[in-house]
């Protein structure tokens, strides 16, 4: 599967090592991260990956930050996109299984790296359940395409 990877300034660090288990369970990475230890602002690198997301460029993406909350934010506001700021393996796993997240968020400051890997090892192992979760991804999209057309209470 193709993966986009994006991170800021502060999750240089923790994307090598994502890019080093992405790669070993044989997946194509596409990088949008900062390199370097520069400053950068974390909006440069989420809206990359989740358009690679959003348009099917790329199968699943994965965010870094210093708390994940900023990649989550932005990256949710592109159009087919289900983030999910993860801190364990069962946030990873429910977000998978209930709703069919296809952006891992993590955050290089509150996670130990290996911690990390693991979150994105179970991240990747984990299918979408379907069944009555499908109808709530299902709102989730039509709400994405008529904002306008919320269901009457």
């Amino acid at each position: 599967m193709k993966i986009a990877v994006g991170n800021d300034h502060r999750g240089v660090g923790v994307k090598h090592r994502v890019l080093g288990v992405l790669r070993d369970l044989g997946h194509e990475v596409v990088d949008y991260g900062a390199t370097g230890p520069a400053s950068t602002d974390y909006p440069d690198a989420a809206f990359p990956v989740a358009e690679a997301v959003g348009t099917g460029t790329a199968g699943r993406g994965v965010l870094v930050c210093a708390t994940g909350h900023g990649m989550c934010i932005a990256a949710n506001k592109v159009c087919g996109v289900r983030a999910a700021n993860c801190r364990d393996m069962i946030d990873a796993e429910l977000s998978r299984r209930h709703n069919d997240a296809n952006v891992l968020c993590l955050s290089a400051d509150l996670i130990g790296e290996e911690l990390i890997e693991r979150i994105v090892r179970t991240w990747l192992a984990t299918d979408f359940e379907a069944g009555r979760h499908s109808r709530r991804v299902d709102q989730i999209a039509a709400y994405e395409k008529t904002p306008d057309a919320l269901p009457a209470e």
